[in-house]
């Protein structure tokens, strides 16, 4: 295990009902932007269950937050925030809701020329962050419990990450009945993030043992595999919902990679396929992680094989367990009706050929060895059309 520091300030309120009890934590002399994104939450109630609990407070509102939230879109939330004078944000949404809100958040008292510095610079330029708080309505990212962030500059066609500790949510609430609500595809996306945001931490050529850590991931792997099935087919199983969305959040919020080296290779790849062709964010995942396994299958294969017979039960030598883990993670997402190829989602493939060059040209190594090159991303590509 390598020396780690951990910092998490955000308070975590989960529950049924609990949306109700916002006002308890935000003060009533704050002047409020609550941001959301296409309205859904005026059709399940829970705006209505916001505007309550915010009687008490001077409170403004920003609607139209994107999936993969565009830098375009963002800036007209800060300019609507800089006017208005806000002191405080209410994300009401998914991952993408509150990563906007972190961007917004960020670029209100920033004081350069071009607030997209502050993605490039992955959050180093940030100086000042106005206080925000999230109602999650998609369990998925993770967004709602660490610092992170991933903004699209729709121009560039280039989607980014930055994070920086001042953009801890100070709270987040979670309801799981609000999952009673989601089509389908949004269960089945929220699963698949969930699930590889794990797999970047753990399934790792790490050089050192990390059982704790370890443990703690394949026991959330193990629940996902569980209970995300059960949300998926049935919305309204409570206690199901209850275990996929708390598992989802703990999926990224620091624990699972304290110490450890990481890989988020998926993620990079990914981002330039979303950037690219508009896919979603998760079924990016999906396209590339298999493709990422088979080409480093030679470092992966121990910890592939320990979690075969871990979170999956398989039983073999370690190679023969690392190749049916592979397969039966691809099943999964399946069963998900979630693609695994990139022409599930386009007929332009070829423009999938971009990809290694920009990698290139930014000079990134990936992987939690630094070994996927841009030859190696093209490798992983041809695998995966």
């Amino acid at each position: 295990m390598h020396s780690f520091e951990f910092y998490n300030p955000t308070r975590l309120i989960f529950g049924e009902s609990k949306i109700e009890t916002l006002n308890k934590y935000i003060v009533q002399t704050h002047k409020v932007l609550v941001v959301y994104g296409g309205g859904s939450i005026k059709r399940n109630g829970i705006y209505e269950k916001v505007s309550k609990a915010l009687s008490g407070n001077n409170w403004v509102e920003f609607s139209g937050i994107e999936p993969n939230p565009k830098l375009e879109t963002l800036m007209k939330a800060v300019e609507l925030a800089r006017n208005e004078q806000v002191d405080f944000i209410l994300a009401v949404g998914g991952g993408s809701v509150i990563d906007g809100v972190k961007f917004i958040a960020s670029a209100i008292h920033f004081k350069e020329e071009d607030p997209w510095q502050i993605v490039l610079s992955g959050g180093q330029l940030i100086k000042e962050v106005v206080p925000f708080g999230t109602i999650l309505t998609l369990p998925a990212t993770g967004s709602e419990m660490n610092a992170g962030s991933v903004i699209t500059n729709g121009k560039a066609e280039e989607k980014r990450v930055f994070s920086n500790p001042k953009c801890f949510p100070k709270f987040s609430i979670l309801d799981p009945i609000v999952i009673a609500s989601l089509p389908k595809k949004q269960i089945a996306n929220g699963i698949v993030d969930a699930m590889v945001h794990i797999l970047e931490q753990y399934l790792t050529a790490s050089e050192q043992a990390t059982p704790i850590q370890d443990g703690y991931a394949e026991t959330l792997l193990r629940t996902l595999i569980e209970f995300g099935p059960r949300v998926y087919n049935d919305p309204f199983d409570e206690a199901s919902a209850q275990h996929f969305m708390l598992a989802a959040t703990y999926a990224l919020n620091g624990v699972v990679g304290a110490g450890v080296k990481q890989d988020w290779a998926t993620h990079m790849i990914g981002h330039e396929l979303t950037a690219m062709f508009g896919i979603d964010h998760a079924r990016t995942l999906a396209i590339i992680l298999p493709g990422v396994w088979e080409v480093m299958f030679e470092t992966k294969q121990k910890k592939l094989a320990q979690y075969g017979r871990l979170v999956w039960n398989l039983s073999g030598d370690d190679k023969e367990v690392a190749e049916k883990a592979i397969e039966k993670t691809e099943l999964f997402f399946h069963s998900l009706n979630v693609g695994t190829r990139l022409d599930d989602y386009t007929e332009k493939c070829y423009k999938v050929w971009d990809i290694p060059e920009r990698i290139k040209t930014r000079g990134w190594k990936l992987g939690e060895l630094a070994l996927i090159d841009h030859l190696k991303v093209e490798e992983i590509l041809k695998l995966r059309i």
